[in-house]
């Protein structure tokens, strides 16, 4: 990954100029596939069947595994950051 791409990325602080950014730099099917793969992910760490999330999202079971394996790796970076996420949450 592209370090400079990152700390830029990282240095946006305001969340309307954040998506912008995004919408400017991708197209709008890799902005929805990358909205779908968190919610996906979430849904997996909420402890929802990959067949319940592939009727939900209409999608196949082999993008859902994908995310799922990511979950199982200790040292993921995305399961830390939903866990955080789920603590803060009411």
């Amino acid at each position: 990954m592209d370090r400079d791409l990152l700390e830029n990325i990282s240095s946006i602080n305001d969340l309307d100029e954040l998506a912008s950014f995004f919408d400017e730099i991708m197209t709008p099917g890799e902005v929805a596939d990358l909205s779908l793969r968190w919610k996906l992910l979430i849904d997996l760490q909420s402890g929802m069947t990959q067949r319940k999330i592939a009727e939900k999202y209409g999608i196949s079971l082999c993008k859902i595994t994908r995310g799922s394996k990511i979950l199982k790796k200790r040292d993921s970076v995305v399961k830390k950051i939903l866990t955080r996420k789920s603590m803060d949450d009411p």
